[in-house]
């Protein structure tokens, strides 16, 4: 169909829209709740081929925009949805060119007739933090779907691009975006009591099956663009609990970085004159820009790196574990991973090189496999070690990941997993770098391998029910 028989097509179908919502509400409401998952309330949005805009208004946008080709479908979303913006257009040459938070492609790709352009032009509302939300129907369903319209129960469509993820994905990367990550939904689109839930929270993120399902969505984020090393400031965070002999090496070993590098040392309450060895350390170094911050009341890694990261002033947050299992020359592998743009969440991995022979228990290295298997799954995106204590982002995503900590509560006594968790909630492109672990000199493990494993594997259960099966 040619762009004028697509608008006249679309323009007499959009009186319907609502009759056909109604028919089909439970797929709709699937939708809007695989929208609501990834675009938190009062972000910024758009919908491209947003239709009569009930997606869009069910995202509650402090600032919500839709386009839709159809100027009838847009008419009538500006009289549903008198709150937002409405106007007619074409994916393949947007009319706006201010940035967005988030922008939404629901059901669209088949309509369009150059899908690299209409991605290319993304790029004109997009700012290096940008998600773009793609959901489209797998092409195993297309004779369903078929079926539907002939028997009325589904809204009719002309002949669509049937494009697999691999597709997509492809697309995306020659239009200047790259993939954080994807994967498939509903896998019942009609309700039937219980079974629907169970088919569409449960089964349908299952391997094999969930490839059966209706929907397949892809999360993107505009190419990276480095940023200057030497731009930006850092602070490196360090739990001490029990550390003392730890306390001068970490300072000596962590190399300048940045413009500006900021150690800040958490002390725990310890009974081994921690406290006093970092008072001493900060006098006898006056050439380095550290500060002590005392836990009090707190207990826990977990509670430690949030008062760390609420007296950091760089603009690059780090942690490093007082055992100095992980050098403190390693750390600028991770600032460089950083700036370079190629992810937004670096991590460690101790992992990938030889470990010397008493840096890892044999129990806890099978602990550590499991759950970076299990976290691949529940996260779609690679984890090769969960546990490693270094972890490196942007204090303005940190920060992010606080005001959305209320989704997840405050269950993670270690912190490792509400950072995880958090960045994985936002679509931040997740990175490991793989390091040398190394044996502790002093002092003795504050990890309980199977009082803590416990408690790790609750909080794998606990992510199936806030992030998989949701």
């Amino acid at each position: 169909m040619t762009r004028t028989e697509i608008v006249a097509y679309l323009d007499a179908q959009a009186p319907e829209s609502d009759g056909w919502r109604r028919k089909n509400r439970y797929y709709y409401e699937e939708i809007e709740r695989i929208a609501r998952f990834h675009v938190p309330p009062g972000s910024s949005v758009l919908e491209i081929g947003c239709g009569t805009g009930d997606l869009l208004a069910a995202l509650e946008p402090s600032r919500g925009a839709g386009v839709d080709i159809s100027p009838k479908a847009v008419e009538i979303a500006r009289s549903k949805h008198p709150g937002l913006t409405f106007m007619a257009g074409d994916a393949e040459d947007i009319p706006l060119s201010e940035p967005f938070d988030y922008i939404l492609l629901s059901d669209l790709i088949g309509y369009l007739d150059d899908v690299q352009r209409a991605f290319e032009q993304l790029n004109r509302v997009c700012r290096p933090g940008t998600r773009v939300i793609l959901t489209y129907f797998n092409y195993l369903w297309e004779p369903v779907l078929r079926a539907g319209e002939r028997l009325g129960i589904k809204r009719p469509q002309p002949d669509q691009n049937w494009l697999s993820l691999a597709d997509l994905q492809n697309l995306l990367s020659l239009a200047g975006f790259q993939t954080v990550s994807m994967g498939y939904k509903v896998l019942l689109p009609v309700r039937v009591p219980l079974l629907s839930s169970l088919c569409n929270r449960v089964l349908a993120n299952l391997p094999m099956l969930r490839k059966l399902c209706l929907v397949e969505i892809i999360i993107a984020r505009p190419a990276p663009v480095p940023v200057p090393e030497e731009s930006l400031s850092c602070t490196v965070v360090i739990p001490a609990r029990n550390e003392k002999g730890n306390i001068e090496n970490a300072l000596r070993r962590i190399p300048e970085m940045g413009k500006r590098t900021e150690i800040v040392f958490v002390e725990g309450n310890s009974s081994d004159g921690t406290a006093e060895e970092i008072d001493r350390v900060i006098a006898a170094h006056p050439d380095r820009d550290v500060k002590i911050v005392r836990q009090g009341s707190g207990v826990g890694k977990g509670d430690a790196v949030r008062k760390g990261f609420a007296a950091a002033t760089g603009d690059v947050l780090m942690i490093l574990d007082a055992d100095l299992t992980v050098p403190p020359e390693e750390l600028p592998k991770f600032l460089k991973a950083l700036a370079s743009g190629r992810g937004e969440f670096v991590h460690g991995s101790r992992l990938v090189y030889p470990m010397e022979k008493q840096a890892m228990r044999f129990l806890n290295t099978l602990g550590n496999k499991f759950f970076s298997l299990a976290f691949t799954w529940l996260l779609d995106q690679r984890f090769k070690d969960t546990l490693c204590g270094t972890k490196v982002l942007y204090r303005r995503d940190y920060e992010r990941i606080a005001a959305g900590r209320g989704y997840f509560g405050d269950f993670d006594p270690f912190g490792d997993f509400d950072l995880i968790f958090g960045a994985a909630k936002l679509d931040l492109k997740i990175l490991e770098v793989p390091i040398r672990y190394r044996e502790r000199t002093y002092g003795t493990t504050q990890i309980s391998r199977f009082r803590h494993g416990w408690l790790l594997l609750r909080m794998c259960l606990f992510a199936l029910r806030r992030i998989k099966f949701v």
